[in-house]
């Protein structure tokens, strides 16, 4: 029997039940998806409770990427096969035994990766690689600061930051998280949650501005992030999970600096040809190893609500995953 995790209301995990579930057979240019892992993200919780920007219809089913096992494809699918391992993402429909998801959505697992890790890998590494590529244009020897260095595009940042060649700063919350971050790639690492965060950016920076923010937190700490950047640097808008901030737009003139937004979602609808290649890069970073995810915990699909509250506490010095039954 087929399950899946439903809510006829957004809220918290208590609002959702696993409850069998089959999605049916897919239509034309859709794939349907044995899932065998599905990453939990704090923006899935976020989404799931009807707190994201955009909230989704209902009923609802959690979960924006998998990975799995094809076991249909509709009329004009092309390029994917009965029986082939793929990655998927979607807004939703995800936190489930078989899943049925657009085509275009649908790429075939990366080399080297387990379900676990390839469940994990697309969204992240998109959403580094468009950010620090395409939007912020960062160069090797130029300065990164990583703010949420322990968050999944936080991790993938600055892995790709290293593989780049740019001087790497990790902030991050915990000494777990900082660990985590130096050891993959990360030149140096500060508390977020010092008082004196700014004098420790610039120490780490050896007295001197960074080039790039990576911004997936927001609130309180992107001013003195903006602020800490040099003339023509770049802040990468990328979330909120910190709340949204407020901006002194005076900031930009006065360092000649810009202010960007890395929306991933978007970016897809309107520029889909871009979003493609960005996607087919991305995956080359996986084959060569630059951008590999790293699990904290795995829960089976039943704990669901347990996997959701450890996203949603963001401790975890890592990702969390939920693993379904083969």
């Amino acid at each position: 029997m087929f399950r899946a995790v439903i809510a006829d209301q957004l809220g918290g995990p208590e609002c959702y039940q696993l409850v069998p579930h089959d999605p049916g057979a897919p239509g034309p240019g859709q794939v349907r998806i044995a899932i065998r892992a599905a990453g939990v993200s704090f923006v899935d919780v976020l989404t799931a409770a009807g707190k994201y920007q955009v909230k989704p219809p209902l009923p609802f089913i959690p979960g924006s990427e998998c990975a799995g096992v094809i076991e249909a494809v509709g009329d004009g699918v092309t390029g994917l096969e009965i029986g082939q391992a793929v990655v998927a993402s979607s807004w939703g429909g995800l936190f489930a035994d078989v899943a049925v998801v657009a085509a275009r959505s649908v790429r075939p697992a990366p080399s080297g990766l387990s379900f676990a890790e390839a469940a994990l890998f697309p969204v992240s590494a998109y959403t580094a690689r468009y950010a620090l590529i395409e939007r912020g244009h960062l160069q090797p020897g130029e300065t990164l600061l990583v703010l949420g260095a322990g968050g999944a595009t936080g991790l993938a940042a600055v892995q790709l930051g290293h593989h780049i060649g740019a001087r790497v700063i990790a902030s991050a919350s915990s000494a777990d998280k900082r660990a985590m971050a130096l050891a993959n790639g990360a030149d140096a690492a500060v508390d977020a949650r010092a008082d004196n965060w700014r004098e420790l950016i610039k120490e780490a920076n050896h007295g001197k501005p960074v080039d790039v923010v990576f911004d997936p937190v927001g609130g309180a700490v992107t001013e003195p992030a903006f602020r800490s950047l040099a003339w023509n640097g770049r802040h990468l808008v990328v979330g909120f999970t910190g709340g949204i901030a407020s901006f002194r737009t005076n900031l930009a003139l006065l360092k000649g600096a810009s202010l960007i937004g890395v929306d991933l979602r978007q970016y897809g609808v309107n520029e889909p040809a871009a979003a493609d290649a960005n996607m087919r890069e991305s995956f080359k970073l996986a084959e060569v190893g630059a951008i590999r995810p790293v699990i904290a915990k795995r829960y089976p699909l039943e704990q669901f609500a347990e996997a959701m509250a450890d996203a949603e506490a963001g401790r975890a010095a890592g990702r969390i995953v939920l693993e379904m039954t083969a």
